[in-house]
């Protein structure tokens, strides 16, 4: 039994007899020192374990994050621009390619109105002819009824003085109608 002291003696008074430990180890007052050791061994060890290894290789994974992002977005920056460039090209073809068409349009029109212009005076110039054809088929034809009125206004003023029953000769008859057909 000279070994129970002993055994109480060292561990004093965080073990029970029985060599357990009482309440939790954490907070006996005896331990404090050891754990405090410990504590500052393991988080030494920690930061050289995160100094040398982990943050080096975070660092170089950041940084390469960082350096795909700003290629990335240099190439879109550059690709923006060619698309800007792309689209005032298009909309600089598209207003050259509507002012030739309004210029062939103007020029087709000016085109077909010449056109129209020179039929239409042959047109006007042929039915002007035809106008002239036909005053002068007028102009003949009422001739040629002036010349049968006179014809049959003297027949019929001579039949009619031959129904009265006067005998009138033919020169007096002329003479009478050609008088009255002068005005």
């Amino acid at each position: 039994m000279a070994t129970e002291p002993i055994t109480e003696e060292l561990a004093g008074v965080c073990v029970d007899s029985h060599g357990s430990a009482v309440g939790m180890p954490q907070l006996c007052g005896d331990w404090i020192g050891n754990q405090v050791f410990w504590l500052i061994i393991t988080l030494v060890v920690i930061y050289f374990i995160l100094a040398r290894v982990a943050l080096p290789r975070i660092a170089s994974v950041l940084a390469e994050r960082q350096g795909t992002i700003t290629n990335d977005i240099a190439a879109a920056e550059e690709l923006k621009a060619k698309a800007q460039d792309a689209e005032a090209a298009y909309e600089k073809a598209l207003a050259d390619a509507r002012a030739e068409a309004q210029t062939i349009a103007q020029k087709t029109r000016d085109v077909i109105k010449a056109d129209l212009d020179v039929e239409m005076a042959k047109a006007d110039a042929q039915i002007a002819a035809k106008a002239a054809e036909s005053e002068q088929a007028i102009a003949g034809i009422r001739d040629s009824a002036l010349a049968n009125v006179e014809v049959v206004a003297k027949d019929t003023a001579a039949a009619i003085v031959a129904a009265l029953g006067v005998t009138a000769d033919e020169a007096r008859v002329n003479a009478a109608v050609d008088s009255q057909l002068k005005g």
